[in-house]
């Protein structure tokens, strides 16, 4: 099979742990970074372009499309899927999950439980917004944040406001949500390829931090999952159409609560932690479809 791993960054942990998984079972490999990639759209002839050049055909296509390229990215992987092209993640569910809003109003209104989340439409509104969420402290937090990026804890309502209008200044929509003590700072990563509870971790902040990102000095353990939590995050993904993703869940007084879908998860956390060959996993599902 010729596969494509679509990557702003080839040396990236992850784009690695897919080369040597596609290499090592036989089949070839492009990386190709999805900014470079143009579009040809015309009647019963959809083509891609990289770089100057026409784009060969692909069997099937393994988006990793960052922040910093969803909506080009998603317009990438939908012209692969009009021109029947196999890709593990498909541009609708990308946007869906990117949009931490947009998944988390999907999730609730399925019956998942997610940390109470508002967001203000002015700067009259976030005082009324902020109540119904928490009379405390609060997680202000960009729509489209990664990695942590754009997440900030505010200890009261008077501060929560301020960072929320800060925000507003600058042309940037924010989500209130329910700051979840129960936590310890710490979360709960599940990793799912088609179906299938691949591989999971706890990640626990290091002190004084309350965001368990890896990138930001997150330790991190495998842990076993409740029942609950397995039936949590495989719905999850069945909700939002993802074969591949990463679940965030929170253990709650009340629950575990769905902090938020991946649909670009990243490998070396979970690899290193579980020592699974993740990666391995989603080529094994490719070879699967396409059998």
């Amino acid at each position: 099979m010729k596969i494509l791993i679509l990557s702003r960054n080839r040396a990236l942990y992850s784009t690695q742990s897919l080369i040597r998984a596609v290499e090592s079972r036989g089949h070839e490999v492009e990386v190709f970074d999805p900014l470079q990639c143009n579009i040809l759209v015309e009647k019963g002839n959809p083509r891609l372009m990289i770089g100057l050049d026409l784009m060969d055909r692909f069997d099937a296509v393994i988006p990793r499309i960052g922040a910093s390229a969803t909506y080009y990215g998603a317009s990438i992987v939908r012209q692969f899927e009009y021109m029947g092209t196999f890709v593990t993640v498909k541009s609708d569910s990308l946007l869906k999950a990117r949009d931490k809003l947009h998944c988390l109003q999907i999730l609730a209104s399925q019956g998942i439980d997610v940390p109470r989340t508002g967001i203000s439409a002015g700067d009259y509104c976030i005082s009324a917004v902020y109540d119904h969420i928490s009379g405390d402290k609060s997680v202000i937090k960009l729509i489209a944040s990664t990695q942590g990026l754009g997440v900030i804890l505010a200890h009261s309502k008077i501060q929560g406001m301020s960072v929320v209008e800060g925000f507003h200044r600058v042309g940037e929509d924010v989500l209130i949500q329910e700051f979840i003590q129960d936590a310890k700072g710490s979360d709960i990563r599940v990793f799912i390829v088609d179906g299938e509870i691949v591989g999971s971790m706890k990640r626990q902040a290091v002190d004084g931090e309350f965001r368990s990102n890896i990138h930001r000095g997150a330790s991190s353990e495998i842990v076993q999952l409740t029942e609950q939590e397995k039936l949590i995050a495989l719905k999850a993904t069945q909700i939002l159409d993802l074969q591949i993703a990463g679940v965030d869940i929170l253990r709650s007084g009340r629950g575990p609560l769905v902090l938020e879908v991946n649909a670009s998860p990243g490998l070396e956390g979970i690899e290193g932690t579980t020592k699974m060959d993740i990666a391995g996993k989603i080529i094994e599902y490719i070879e699967k479809k396409l059998d």
